[in-house]
């Protein structure tokens, strides 16, 4: 859909919700697409399966996280 270089993901809402809406909107939906990484095994690839549950794709295990991010590698997940 519409994306800019400046705006990012947010540019799927055009002129609309307004600009602090859209840049906060943005930071989450980039944070959320991102490539995170398996606190136990360190691979670089998580799958958020639903809100706070994250699952590694290469060992299997699944976490609980906050919403947008993963535990943290020092966690112990």
């Amino acid at each position: 859909m519409g994306r800019t270089k400046k705006v990012g993901i947010a540019g799927k809402y055009g002129p609309r919700y307004g600009l602090k809406d859209r840049r906060l909107a943005g930071e989450i939906e980039a944070a959320k697409a991102g490539r995170k990484r398996c606190p136990s095994c360190g691979f670089p690839k998580l799958k958020r399966t639903s809100t706070g549950i994250w699952e590694c794709l290469k060992c299997g295990d699944k976490f609980a996280g906050q919403a947008y991010y993963p535990p943290a590698e020092g966690s112990g997940g």
